[in-house]
């Protein structure tokens, strides 16, 4: 099989790749993900585009560093009423973002773009929808001095795999698109193109 590269600075998603058997390498893409998503916005995208195209862009840069790889780029943002929520940048954002997801529900938008020979070949993009508790604010106070900086690599402010878990009531969507990466339709496709053995 080609050199697989995952274009990301997420040990989650790398550990994805890595418990579904594929030795996948990590090798962060460094985009300005924040200015893309505020010139998307302002021109009107739609959150599955936004996701899309941030995927597309990690894919691409480390691509054209790697043609001869086979390069996956993966992204996610949260949409509520219409709006696109991105990662918190401190402690205190991450404290007012979730008093607005507090019992409410949301999306997470996970897209997926896979680079072959330096080209785009794959997409697909993956909605989970979440529905937060009610909680207190002593509650979160303590969520939040629990759990730290960890908490502000995720878009939601929250890690779900670890107590995030606690602050939901429902889930509907599955496991690998609320952490970023479609892996289902990743894996079904690289089968079918012979990358894997299936």
């Amino acid at each position: 099989m080609k050199r697989l590269i995952l274009a990301t600075s997420s040990e989650a998603r790398r550990q994805m790749m890595a418990k579904s058997g594929l030795d996948a390498e990590a090798i962060p893409a460094r985009i300005d993900e924040a200015a893309i998503r505020a010139s998307l916005e302002h021109e009107q995208a739609k959150p599955r585009d936004i996701a899309d195209t941030l995927a597309e862009m990690k894919a691409r840069k480390i691509a054209e560093r790697h043609p001869e790889s086979l390069v996956i780029g993966s992204d996610q943002v949260l949409v509520m009423d219409g709006q696109v929520l991105g990662k918190p940048e401190d402690s205190a954002a991450a404290r007012d973002q979730l008093c607005r997801l507090r019992g409410r529900a949301h999306d997470l938008v996970s897209a997926v773009v896979v680079y072959e020979d330096a080209r785009p070949v794959w997409r697909h993009v993956a909605t989970a929808r979440m529905v937060m508790r009610p909680f207190s604010d002593a509650w979160l106070d303590g969520y939040l001095a629990r759990n730290g900086a960890g908490l502000l690599d995720t878009v939601g402010g929250y890690k779900l795999e670890e107590e995030g878990v606690r602050l939901f009531t429902e889930i509907r969507g599955d496991w690998f698109t609320i952490m970023g990466l479609p892996l289902l339709p990743l894996l079904n496709w690289m089968t079918n193109r012979g990358f894997l053995d299936g």
